[in-house]
């Protein structure tokens, strides 16, 4: 299956060309013609440390965060000026770290966005447990947030225990959600921990609700080897069969399902992520995709603030895409929802799906991947343990490149000085794999050919 995949991700982009990052930036990001364009705001931030958080972090000061904000309205103008007129945006997302620690200092941000850009579906915010309190709500709520996300990841205490987070007190929560109400209130779980069952996730999932939830999310549990977690994830079957119960419950309960890892009781409620067509991201290790290339921001807040300082935007690494990569990265995030509008792909490429993927539609729908009515694909996401979403991200072998990005932030070491202790975790991780994928692993681990630490 393994060697399948790797034929199939270079049949679907038409290319042996690996999805390659280059040290390369540029003082100017052209998303004028960019169209479902959202934003990202990384705030990395955290009280205490997750062992099992992949993402780019660190421990909380004032007055670096302050520093560190000072430099964020900075690149915001930067990008905001290179646009003559004000931008249609869809969506305003803080992610990080725990966006609430610089509550005080959100509604500068959000005013500093709307200098240049006009955001039409809200603002949401990530939110540590410890955060749902009415003061802290209020400030948020006040500042413009309109759509929180909370990272419970369980209410059980066993898991709690297991993930190295504090109790929740669910009662407390409620009660402060009931007193400061937004559109969307979102919970963040995960799933596929060692142990756990149906029930245990199901306990989960209706607590939310009982809590004030209207969205919920349920993520998969990864364990990258070089987070420092020492707990490992359920094995693949196993961590599809609970996927595919919990769907089963969800859907039974009349709850909406708007993508593979997410519910609604409602449909109005959403959040808002940077699954969008084209994002621009503000801030350490922040993301940014346009129509032809994918932008990394440097992941050390050290430098990131240096080049703000000296006028310079922080991008250090690009991906330039080929038309078939931008394709297939695009049907990869779109399909993330269940559903792929040919319509829409033939307006942002200008030319028809089938045109491009005839074949590989046949074959998908022939294979129970996903169906077809009035010109949108519905990916089956449970059904004879075929998950359509897996074997994307099978095929896509560029998210490999993720895990050494993150592994840089968590760690702030350039790539051309990893430790060779923390290669080799890093090629462990493609225990069982075929040797091609862990050949290919191990020539971007050299990462001199296509990063130098001198801009990273």
């Amino acid at each position: 299956m393994s060697i399948i995949t790797d034929l199939t991700r270079s049949w679907l982009t038409r290319s042996m060309k690996p999805f390659t990052f280059k040290n390369e930036y540029e003082q100017v990001l052209t998303y004028e013609d960019c169209e479902n364009l959202g934003l990202y705001i990384h705030i990395p931030f955290c009280k205490s440390i997750c062992n099992f958080c992949p993402y780019c972090k660190v421990r909380y000061d004032k007055v670096l965060c302050d520093r560190y904000i000072d430099a964020l309205l900075q690149e915001i103008r930067m990008v905001g000026i290179q646009n003559q007129e004000r931008k249609r945006v869809t969506s305003l997302y803080f992610g990080g770290g725990t966006p609430a620690l610089a509550a005080d200092r959100l509604g500068e941000i959000i005013e500093t966005c709307r200098e240049f850009f006009e955001i039409t579906e809200g603002i949401g915010l990530e939110l540590h447990p410890d955060n749902v309190t009415v003061p802290t709500l209020q400030k948020i709520k006040d500042a413009g947030i309109t759509k929180i996300s909370i990272g419970i990841q369980s209410f059980l205490s066993k898991y709690q225990a297991t993930l190295g987070r504090k109790p929740v007190d669910a009662a407390a929560m409620a009660a402060a959600l009931a007193e400061v109400p937004f559109e969307t209130v979102s919970m963040d779980f995960i799933f596929a921990l060692p142990g756990q069952t149906f029930e245990d996730l199901k306990t989960d999932v209706d607590m939310a609700f009982s809590c004030g939830a209207n969205h919920i999310a349920i993520y998969p549990f990864i364990d990258f080897t070089f987070t420092g977690s020492t707990v490992h994830a359920l094995p693949k079957k196993e961590k599809r069969e609970l996927l595919d119960a919990i769907t089963r419950y969800c859907l039974d309960k009349g709850y909406v399902r708007s993508s593979i890892w997410t519910f609604a009781s409602e449909e109005k409620a959403g959040y808002s992520s940077m699954t969008r067509d084209n994002f621009l991201g503000f801030g350490c290790s922040a993301t940014t995709l346009l129509r032809d290339q994918f932008k990394i921001n440097t992941f050390s807040m050290e430098e990131y603030c240096r080049r703000i300082d000296a006028k310079k935007l922080p991008t250090s690494l690009t991906i330039r895409f080929t038309l078939r990569q931008r394709m297939v990265y695009y049907l990869f995030w779109t399909a993330y929802s269940t559903k792929v509008d040919s319509g829409d792909f033939e307006r942002f490429f200008g030319v028809p799906l089938k045109k491009m993927y005839g074949f590989e539609l046949w074959l998908a729908k022939l294979l129970r991947f996903c169906t077809e009515n009035f010109g949108l694909l519905f990916c089956f996401c449970f059904q004879n343990s075929c998950c359509f979403l897996t074997f994307c991200l099978e095929i896509s072998i560029q998210l490999l490149c993720r895990i050494i990005f993150r592994h840089i932030a968590n760690n702030q070491r350039d790539c051309d000085h990893l430790h060779h202790g923390c290669r080799l975790k890093l090629i462990h991780h493609l225990k069982g794999k075929t040797r091609l994928r862990t050949i290919l692993l191990k020539k971007l681990l050299g990462c001199s050919k296509f990063i130098s630490s001198q801009h990273f």
